[in-house]
């Protein structure tokens, strides 16, 4: 007897296909039997066009629309009677289903057979034949996107084949129940030829059978294919929902409950896989497989038709070695898609060497602080033992304020990781940022170079040029570690945004660097968000993950931005964290010349000479012009694109030192203070060196000439600045981390509470009064809420009028406002070499009014001031402020975010170098970070 063949054909939105669907099931060389037509809710004009009495139906899943069909189908029924389960976008060649019967009918135990399925625009290309399940479970494609080379013509019998296509019997799609309503895509035909193998039936894949096939199951009935993070949200679903099916009874329990965990478990390996769009979708798959509700049915459907055991298709699943060797193959085409393996710029061949020369030049000029166990002067303290700095990180006290409560400064949480770097000194690590500044700042500037240039040259030069830069000189000099981080990191952070486009790897790493930088010193945000954005528009294809810089930092900084916000100054948010210290205005002049101080360091020493002082500012200027001219230079030569980009950073870097110079947002001891301008100037002269490095670039052999013409310039406009810490003129020294006397450390160790009256003479006759509490606050103490405060608070105003008190022979008795401030302690700070008569006169004086206050003991003179003691201090015993609710929510969400971007930034894939060549414009420089899947 004939075997009888019912074609069902399911439409729903397939205008685009479906005249070619009706001519080819109609050119069969083996007539169909019937058709039926059904069209599952369409609502493009392919409505229109569909055959007479077609089925009309709503919207529903390819199995539902099967299931309503068959309804439809003459006849009752027998052993050879077949479906023929074809959609709007699958045409089926003509000889298709002679061979798919021609396969069937010498083989009555098979029960589904499978066509291999083409592309529609090239049916050399195999788009699916065949699938199976891994060990665990996991969906596996026999075949997705291979060249036909009829590789996979010998072997027939398979776990399963997708349900496009598919040639099933009757009787056995009725026995089994049709396909489950749990698998409304992914997996739905898998699931039907897994039950009926469990049935006792086979399965097989045709190799002579053809069907192209246009859509993925997923995208059946949309305009727009669906996104791999959503693929891969429905591909996960549906294997959950087969796990919880396939499970035993026993374990059923056990996978429910680790759906979330795993789940989570899940999620940090898709962040190393550099995948982060895919966590959502594992979260979201967890809950839906959980909570769905058609497992118990699907379990019942599965037990009804089951008549063998699973172990006889251990032998039809993949192997684990098989699929070790898929995935290699896998990452093969992956990286041939990628492009041809590139090579980088040797280190060898001119980053190595100055980068040893930056480290000789570095020991050189810090060798006084080799002894030093911490580091003072300037804006330096020391830092608190490793446990204080993470505790005081989030919201709670700040030790630098009077009864000040609110958030930490994001800065806190850096120096809280530099300082863990040694961990039983944290004061040490700045010591050792300060004596390798310049090695540290030469290889960051020589591995961004190579983004820019392949050449060995001009890398080497930029190297050079950024650790000779001004900005951080003076920075080491003033003792600005904010300024001195953020000019290490700026160089990787531009490699960082540069690769973001293309490297969730890289993007990552670019989060946390603008996190770090922002947060050494804030008057860069705006400068740099500028930037950033400008660079997502320019690569709208990367948008996401370069707009994704931003995250980390905006979770550090949003307690900070709500607390400045409510204190109505949302710009002391540029205040520079840490010791607020003034400094001398530089002039426009100085500023166009790299340097954030009112002197250059040629003043002395060409009025030493008896060259007019004018010349001061005019010699680094002749001597910094060949870097000027090579950086403009380079917008007239090949690569000017990547100069433009360059001189535009550095002019909104000198755009953002001019605006610095004149924000007066914070204040420190009756003086307005600004912003370090030396912050935005590293800025600057990132944009500068970028730009001649791109200008050495196009030179060719010349630029080795001009490259060193130009530095030995440089090197000889900074020399005065740079040699101010080997000669000792620097404002930073090696320090043994007391911040007061001996005397006041050990009493106020078991005391804490205890304060101590820091009274400073101040240039112009004034007195400055501080409370230190224990031995003194330490840098991450400090607090920018306390340097931007508007106005004093009460504590504040107490604190002055005891001060005024005790500094002169008022005779008024400060017993009591000693007491109330629990201070123990009072020092009159040394005045400075060269401090003016009224600071002298003074300290003087405030000395003597302390001398003659029965209330204070004189103790006597330290290297730290002048010291008294007030011996009736009764410690009040004190309570230990609790985080609140919200604050350790906020802290968690902070540290989940920083998490995230750690786990991206792992660098997991394989790397691209840059290329090396002779000569090359090198319009699209090579990448140098792992290329993710976009």
């Amino acid at each position: 007897m004939q075997p009888r063949v019912t074609a069902i054909v399911v439409v729903r939105n397939g205008a685009r296909w479906l005249d070619r669907t009706i001519a080819a099931v109609a050119a069969q060389t083996r007539p169909v039997d019937a058709v039926v037509w059904l069209d599952a809710g369409s609502t493009d004009e392919g409505r229109e066009r569909m055959p007479e009495g077609t089925i009309r139906a709503p919207a529903q899943p390819f199995g539902a629309s099967v299931a309503t069909a068959q309804r439809y189908v003459a006849g009752p029924g027998g052993p050879d009677d077949w479906l023929w389960l074809l959609r709007a976008d699958t045409a089926p060649e003509p000889d298709a289903l002679e061979r798919l019967l021609a396969a069937v009918e010498v083989a009555p135990s098979v029960a589904i057979a499978g066509p291999k399925l083409v592309d529609p625009d090239d049916r050399g290309i195999i788009r699916s034949f065949g699938e199976s399940l891994t060990p665990l479970g996991a969906t596996v494609r026999l075949v997705e996107d291979e060249l036909d080379q009829a590789q996979h013509d010998r072997e027939s019998d398979v776990l399963g084949v997708t349900d496009a296509g598919m040639l099933v019997r009757r009787g056995v799609l009725h026995d089994l129940d049709g396909f489950d309503p749990g698998l409304p895509t992914a997996d739905a035909g898998l699931d039907l030829s897994i039950r009926a193998r469990l049935a006792g039936h086979r399965v097989v894949r045709i190799a002579d059978a053809r069907v192209s096939a246009a859509l993925a199951p997923e995208d059946v009935g949309r305009r727009r294919p669906r996104g791999g993070g959503a693929r891969r949200r429905i591909g996960r679903t549906a294997q959950l929902h087969r796990r919880l099916v396939y499970a035993p009874a026993a374990a059923l329990a056990i996978h429910w409950l680790s759906l979330v965990p795993l789940a989570i478990l899940r999620s940090i390996g898709q962040l190393l896989a550099k995948r982060p769009g895919a966590v959502a979708g594992e979260i979201a798959a967890a809950f839906a497989a959980a909570f769905a509700g058609n497992v118990p049915a699907a379990r019942r459907r599965l037990r009804r038709g089951r008549r063998i055991g699973w172990n006889a298709l251990a032998p039809l699943r993949v192997p684990r070695d098989e699929l070790r060797e898929r995935r290699a193959t896998a990452r093969e085409r992956a990286a041939e898609a990628a492009g041809p393996e590139l090579v980088r710029a040797s280190f060898l061949s001119g980053g190595l060497a100055v980068t040893v020369l930056a480290a000789v030049v570095g020991v050189a000029l810090s060798w006084r602080l080799f002894s030093a166990t911490a580091l003072e002067g300037g804006a330096l303290r020391p830092l608190a033992d490793v446990g204080t700095m993470w505790a005081r990180i989030g919201w709670g006290p700040r030790p630098a304020g009077a009864g000040l409560t609110g958030p930490s400064d994001p800065f806190s949480a850096i120096l809280a990781v530099l300082g863990s770097l040694t961990p039983w000194n944290p004061s040490l690590a700045l010591v050792l940022l300060w004596i390798t500044a310049l090695p540290l700042s030469a290889l960051g500037a020589w591995w961004a170079a190579t983004r820019v240039s392949s050449r060995a040259w001009p890398p080497a030069l930029a190297a050079a040029l950024w650790a000779l830069a001004p900005p951080l000189l003076v920075g080491l000099d003033a003792g600005r570690p904010g300024a001195v981080i953020a000019h290490l990191l700026l160089p990787w952070l531009a490699l960082a945004v540069l690769e973001g486009a293309r490297s969730w790897s890289a993007a990552a790493t670019g989060s946390l660097l603008f996190a770090a930088i922002v947060a050494a010193a804030p008057i860069l945000a705006p400068a740099l968000v500028l930037a950033i954005v400008a660079w997502a528009v320019a690569r709208p294809w990367g948008m996401v993950r370069i707009l994704g810089t931003f995250i980390p930092a905006a979770a550090l900084f949003a307690p900070l931005v709500v607390a400045q916000v409510q204190r109505g100054h949302p710009l002391a948010l540029l205040a520079d964290p840490g010791v607020a210290l003034p400094s001398a205005e530089p002039t426009g002049w100085r500023l166009l010349l790299g340097h954030p101080t009112a002197s250059t360091g040629w003043e002395p020493i060409v009025t030493a000479l008896g060259i007019p002082p004018v010349f001061g500012g005019l010699l680094p200027a002749i001597l910094l012009a060949p870097l000027a001219v090579l950086a403009l230079l380079a917008l007239f030569l090949p690569g000017s694109r990547r100069a433009i980009p360059a001189l535009v950073l550095a002019l909104v870097g000198l755009a953002t030192a001019v605006a610095a110079v004149h924000l007066g947002i914070a204040n420190a001891d009756g003086q307005v203070v600004t912003p370090w301008a030396g912050s935005a100037l590293s800025l600057y002269w990132l944009g500068l060196v970028a730009a001649a490095v791109v200008g050495l670039d196009a030179l060719g052999r010349a630029a080795v000439g001009v490259g060193v013409a130009g530095l030995l310039a440089a090197a000889i406009a900074v020399a005065p600045v740079a040699a101010l810490p080997a000669l000792g003129a620097s404002s930073v020294e090696a320090g043994d981390g007391r911040m007061l006397p001996a005397l006041v450390a050990a009493a106020t160790g078991p005391h804490p509470q205890l304060g101590t009256l820091v009274l400073t003479p101040q240039p112009d006759g004034s007195l400055a009064a501080d409370v230190e509490r224990g031995a003194g606050t330490t840098l991450d103490g400090e607090s920018t809420l306390w340097s931007t405060r508007r106005e004093l608070d009460a504590t504040s105003r107490e604190v002055a009028r005891l001060a005024g008190n005790l500094a002169s022979q008022s005779g008024a008795d400060v017993r009591s406002g000693l007491q109330r401030e629990q201070i123990a302690f009072v020092v009159v700070a040394p005045t400075p070499a060269g401090a003016t008569p009224a600071q002298q006169d003074l300290a003087q004086r405030a000395a003597e009014a302390l001398d003659g206050d029965p209330a204070l003991q004189a103790v006597g003179t330290t290297d730290l001031g002048s010291l008294w003691r007030f011996a009736d201090v009764r410690i009040a015993p004190t309570v230990a402020a609790a985080r609140t609710p919200l604050g350790t929510a906020v802290l968690i969400g902070q540290g989940v975010v920083i998490a995230l971007a750690l786990l991206l930034a792992i660098p997991t894939g394989r790397r691209r170098r840059v290329v090396q060549e002779a000569t090359s414009s090198h319009d699209d420089p090579a990448d140098t970070f792992d290329e993710d899947d976009q």
